[in-house]
C-alpha cells in the first residue's frame, strides 16, 4: 500500500460465520460467507472486502468488481488421520469428516467403503472432533492449515489426481466498488496476474455449469510454459459417475477456456449429475 494511507478494520460477521452447527446447507448455499460484506461495501460502509475466494459466487453483483487476486497458497486438500499415515491406510469403513460434497464424492471415487459424516465449525473445533475420537479422518484445506501455522497436523496433502480443489481453493479476492478508482488503483499493486487467470477460468467454468459452491465440481487452473492449463471434474453424490475434461489457452482467454471446459462436461452430462446431487442433500 502507499505511504500516509491509513487503513481501518471493520469486522463484519456474516451467516456462515455465526451458524456453525449443523450442515451449511440449512442456512443456504449462496453468498453465505460474503453477502454481509458486499452490502457493506455498496452502502459505503467500507471500501474493500477481502474474501476467501472458494466462497464468492460466481454471480456478478451490479456495481462491485473483483479488484484484486493476490498470489494463491497452495490449493490442495489436506487428509488429517488420527492413526493412519494415508489415504490409502484408512481401514475399510473409516469414518471421514467432510460438509464438502466435493470433497465426499471424489474420495468415494476412490474409495467407496468410506463413510462420510458432515463436520462444521473452526479449524480448531474440527481438530479437536477428530482427537475426541469421532472421526478417524478429516479433510481440510491445506491453505488454511498454512495460514494457521497448523501445516504440522497434515497427514497427507491429497494429489491433484485423487482430488481437485474446490474454485478458487486457496486464494484470496479483494472486492471493491467498480466506481471506486482510487481503492482499484491502491489494489493493482497486490494483484498477482498468474494467479487471477486462473481462478478467472475456475470461475467461469462454475458459473457456466451453474453448480454454485456447494456442487460436487473440482477444478484446478495453472499456468505451466506461459499456457494456462485447467483440469475440472463433475461427480454424482456418492462418487460413483465421474465426468473430467481439461483444456488449455493463452492467459489472457482465461474466461474462455473456463466455458470450453464446461461445456465439454455439459456434453457429456455434468448438469444431470449436479441436479441429482443436490436432490440427495435437500
Amino acid at each position: 500500500m502507499e505511504q500516509g494511507i491509513e487503513i481501518e478494520m471493520v469486522p463484519i460477521a456474516t451467516q456462515g460465520d455465526v451458524q456453525q452447527v449443523g450442515p451449511i446447507e440449512n442456512i443456504g448455499t449462496l453468498g453465505v460467507f460474503t453477502k454481509e460484506l458486499q452490502r457493506a461495501l455498496l452502502d459505503r460502509q467500507i471500501d474493500l472486502a477481502v474474501h476467501s475466494l472458494k466462497d464468492l459466487p460466481t454471480e456478478p453483483v451490479p456495481g462491485l468488481i473483483l479488484a484484486s487476486v493476490p498470489e494463491r497458497e497452495a490449493c490442495g486438500d489436506a487428509l488429517i488421520a488420527r492413526e493412519a499415515a494415508s489415504l490409502d491406510e484408512l481401514p475399510e469403513g473409516a469414518i471421514i469428516g467432510t460438509g464438502s460434497l466435493r470433497r465426499q464424492a471424489q474420495l468415494l471415487s476412490v474409495r467407496p467403503d468410506l463413510q462420510m459424516r458432515d463436520i462444521r465449525g473452526n479449524v480448531d473445533t474440527r481438530l479437536q472432533k477428530l482427537k475426541d475420537g469421532q472421526y478417524d479422518a478429516i479433510i481440510l484445506a491445506e491453505a488454511g492449515l498454512r495460514r494457521l501455522d497448523l501445516a504440522h497436523h497434515i497427514t497427507q496433502v491429497l494429489p491433484k489426481s485423487v482430488i481437485l480443489p474446490a474454485i478458487g481453493q486457496g486464494a484470496l479476492g479483494i472486492e471493491t466498488r467498480e466506481d471506486d478508482t482510487t481503492t482499484r488503483t491502491i489494489l493493482a499493486s497486490l494483484d498477482h496476474p498468474e494467479t487471477h487467470r486462473a481462478v478467472i477460468a475456475e470461475r467461469a467454468l462454475l458459473f457456466t455449469l451453474r453448480g454454485g459452491c456447494m456442487a460436487p465440481v473440482g477444478a484446478w487452473g495453472r499456468i505451466v510454459e506461459g499456457q494456462l492449463l485447467l483440469s475440472a471434474v463433475v461427480l454424482s453424490y456418492d462418487g460413483r459417475k465421474k465426468l473430467e475434461a481439461s483444456a488449455s489457452s493463452k492467459p489472457a482467454e482465461a474466461a474462455e477456456l473456463g466455458r470450453q471446459v464446461a461445456e465439454q462436461l455439459l456434453t457429456a452430462g455434468a448438469a444431470e449429475l449436479i441436479r441429482q446431487s443436490r436432490q440427495s442433500k435437500s
